[in-house]
């Protein structure tokens, strides 16, 4: 198994593998592991529903009883809209297709919109946990807009025997206030409902395009996962971050943006993609509420690059992987094993948390 792994590192095994100098060390985390629920949860506000559904989210596929999570997410056919996002592979605008990879490629869960597991909640919602995602963002608006919203009701993602409901927030947008408001009133009721939660902790403004894109540093991304965990997502879902330094960047000239400290990019983080993932697990409560990196685009080398985000979240602390264009935009077949590929990250004992 670790041999694949750094085959499929390439040049980067070393890098990733190798690095043993985090800024922030190890045992000040809270790490993943089989006895998750019952160590994190039980001694929290969670009722007992919430937690017999986290159990579930942490018992089943090929990770059951790890304490870590492999997650197919299908929400594109709204976030992308349907014909772009499944024309590579159109047998996924049928809905049972997507519950069925989820199952057939181990995965602990799978997450979709009201529609898609509705339509298939009474054969699968046994079989699989489900995650409802209540908000979305639409491309059908002329001229598209940038927008979360709802699109249906916490009650209806309990009825239909979900285990947890997921939202996303686009913190930074001009609608984050409402976003914030409207997801927090929905994730106590999901609490109320012995659902599970997770955010989507995206930030969205083109004024965080400047030399680079700072949509994806560290720093922005880990007081987005901040604010998500403060509303109490139970798991929270992060871009892996590609650079630093976002809040310095926009507090230049004239303007002022936020609140830094020199030291979150002196003693608190490095150049190193460990450290800046560990970064967003510390912002996560240092681990408490797991940190699960996104898979990204499909593209020409994704068993490697979705290797490589698993291997950076894993060693950074993290808590899984949530891969969805990746695995359903290819035959099945492939998409199995690309899920599996992710899985064996978590699998390998080889691969230890730096």
């Amino acid at each position: 198994m670790l041999d694949n792994i750094v085959k499929l590192l390439g040049d980067k095994a070393d890098e990733l593998l190798k690095f043993s100098t985090p800024k922030i060390s190890r045992d000040r985390l809270h790490l993943p592991s089989g006895d998750w629920v019952d160590r994190i949860f039980a001694p929290s506000d969670r009722n007992n529903r919430v937690l017999a559904n986290l159990q579930r989210l942490y018992g089943h596929g090929r990770l059951a009883g790890t304490g870590y999570v492999s997650i197919l997410p299908v929400d594109q056919g709204i976030e992308h809209s349907a014909g772009a996002s499944f024309a590579k592979n159109p047998d996924y605008f049928d809905a049972e297709n997507i519950v069925k990879l989820a199952i057939e490629g181990g995965c602990n869960a799978v997450a979709s919109t009201f529609g898609v597991l509705g339509i298939v909640a009474r054969k699968y919602a046994h079989k699989i946990p489900f995650i409802v995602k209540i908000n979305h963002n639409e491309l059908l608006t002329y001229p598209n807009k940038f927008d979360q919203v709802m699109f249906g009701t916490v009650k209806q993602a309990h009825e239909m025997g979900a285990a947890a409901v997921g939202a996303t927030i686009y913190f930074g947008s001009e609608q984050s206030t409402r976003q914030i408001v409207e997801v927090s009133q929905a994730f106590a009721e999901a609490h109320e409902r012995g659902l599970a939660t997770i955010l989507w902790c995206y930030l969205r403004n083109d004024a965080f395009k400047k030399d680079k894109d700072y949509h994806v540093s560290a720093d922005l991304t880990g007081q987005a996962n901040h604010l998500g965990v403060t509303i109490q997502a139970d798991i929270i879902k992060q871009k892996l971050p590609e650079n630093n330094g976002g809040f310095k960047a926009l507090n230049t000239g004239s303007s002022s943006y936020g609140k830094l400290d020199e030291r979150i990019y002196t003693e608190l983080t490095s150049d190193h993609p460990i450290d800046l993932c560990r970064y967003q697990v510390a912002n996560c409560f240092m681990g408490r509420a797991g940190l699960i990196n996104s898979g990204g685009a499909s593209g020409k080398n994704d068993l490697a690059d979705a290797t490589h985000t698993a291997v950076i979240n894993k060693r950074a602390g993290g808590m899984g992987l949530i891969s969805g264009r990746k695995a359903f935009q290819r035959p099945l077949a492939d998409g199995i094993a690309l899920l599996n590929a992710i899985q064996d990250v978590y699998l390998c004992k080889d691969i230890s948390v730096a």
